[in-house]
């Protein structure tokens, strides 16, 4: 009898610790009083944020929300700006007078001749040139410097320095080509020069900030690729085609991306140099708004083409995001 009492006890014993084991340990919860410590806390952290971010927050609703926002609204009323209490809503009036709108289309054709040969050609001299700085060369420094100094110059400063560069008759440019026996050149008063004179200029100051970019992402290739590609009989293009290329690709990108944006916004250029002439060869789509709502006070239109204009960068930002993305998948 004992021992059927002392095996009964151990299956008792077993099947409680089992039903113990199967229970689910249920986690002490915090006192009340130190979730709300904590809670409090996380608010105070959020507040702290939000404080910081506030001046930001109050300029880009200032100067970014609000200027959209208002574009938008005026690109369906008649707004002329030397009325502003007579604002009548027209509808979409403004966008259809766009499409029949001669000197709109030839705004935005200059401007993608413009993109279409400044971005590529700026980023081969920006690669170009971070190649050559790149070498051990003397003078370095010095040359790093000189390709780099433009960039931090005014734009208008540069352009009024080219415009005096480029003058037909005493232009340093046209004497240098009277020296090597080739007669002077109209360059900004010609309607086929003129587009592309700008176009040199633009490459000139920009070239040096995609340099710098570029010559960081040289800097971090690893010098083991080259030292093996050595060792392999590998020669100078195979290296540069096959270790230095991939090597920048992600920053090439980049460049290629923001060369495209900046190219979009061609103003100052056209607005100092030729004042978007010569016969309109040379007013892009950002100066012929600006134009139109500073110049002839119509801001209505202006606002409507400005419209447009945003959503033709966003839909070419979109494809080029698209394409990029697939080129890495």
């Amino acid at each position: 009898m004992k021992g059927n009492d002392s095996s009964a006890e151990k299956l008792e014993n077993e099947r409680h610790f089992h039903q113990t084991a199967k229970q689910p340990q249920l986690k002490p919860t915090p006192p009340p009083r130190k979730k709300r410590k904590l809670k409090s806390q996380a608010f105070r952290e959020s507040m702290t944020g939000y404080f910081f971010l506030a001046p930001a927050l109050v300029l880009l609703g200032v100067f970014l929300l609000y200027p959209m926002g208002a574009a938008f609204y005026y690109s369906f009323t008649d707004f002329y700006i030397l009325t502003p209490d007579d604002v009548s809503f027209i509808g979409l009036e403004n966008f259809k007078y766009i499409v029949e709108d001669a000197q709109f289309r030839q705004a935005f054709w200059n401007t993608v001749y413009f993109s279409v040969i400044v971005v590529p050609v700026q980023l081969s001299v920006a690669l170009g040139l971070a190649l050559l700085i790149n070498k051990k060369l003397r003078f370095r420094v010095f040359f790093r410097t000189a390709f780099f100094s433009p960039v931090v110059m005014s734009l208008v400063v540069v352009s009024i320095l080219w415009t005096f560069m480029y003058n037909p008759n005493e232009g340093l440019i046209n004497q240098l080509l009277q020296t090597v026996g080739i007669p002077p050149q109209p360059f900004l008063t010609s309607p086929d020069q003129a587009m592309n004179s700008i176009i040199v200029m633009s490459v000139w100051q920009g070239a040096g900030f995609q340099m710098m970019i570029f010559l960081a992402g040289l800097q971090n290739i690893p010098n083991h690729l080259y030292e093996a590609a050595d060792i392999d009989g590998a020669s100078s293009w195979q290296k540069f085609w096959h270790i230095t290329l991939p090597g920048l690709r992600n920053i090439a990108l980049f460049i290629f991306i923001t060369i495209s944006i900046a190219a979009f916004k061609l103003l100052v250029q056209p607005m100092i140099m030729t004042q978007g002439g010569p016969l309109g060869t040379t007013k892009s789509l950002v100066y012929h708004i600006y134009e139109t709502g500073f110049n002839y006070r119509d801001v209505g239109y202006a606002s409507a083409m400005a419209v447009v204009f945003t959503v033709i960068v966003l839909v070419i930002t979109i494809i080029q995001r698209v394409l990029i993305k697939e080129e890495r998948g």
